[in-house]
């Protein structure tokens, strides 16, 4: 019989992002969002939780998704996809800065995990090697 882990508890987060997602468009196309965009989805959907949107807000903005585009876009939307300001150069340096440190920790990890693999191994011969006399 196999047995199937239950699923992690859903993060009340997920939820609100959820939520975001559904209301408007620019969630679910990860476009650049207007500066202070918060103050507008509070006054669209008060019954929001303050703190949930300001981490779900941070958790949207730091995705490698929405840093993938914003390292490439030269304006940000409002709710309802109209312009409503723009990306700098210094945020577009700051998002592509911020992914290039994201990939190169995560490399390094996964050099470290095969190292690390590699030596069990070895370690696993020379004990069958040793085990075998």
């Amino acid at each position: 019989m196999i047995e199937v882990a239950p699923s992690p508890p859903r993060r009340r987060n997920d939820s609100v992002l959820e939520t975001l997602t559904a209301a408007f468009k620019m969630f679910r196309d990860c476009q650049p969002l207007a500066i202070g965009i918060h103050k507008a989805i509070k006054e669209r959907l008060p019954d929001l939780d303050a703190q949930q949107l300001k981490a779900t807000m941070r958790m949207h903005t730091a995705s490698t998704r929405y840093l993938k585009v914003l390292s490439q876009a030269d304006i940000r939307f409002d709710l309802d996809g109209a312009p409503a300001g723009e990306v700098t150069a210094e945020q577009r340096q700051q998002a592509l800065d911020t992914l290039r440190d994201r990939f190169r920790k995560k490399a390094e990890q996964h050099k470290a995990e095969q190292l690390a693999k590699q030596q069990r191994e070895k370690l696993q011969q020379l004990a069958a090697k040793f085990n075998a006399r």
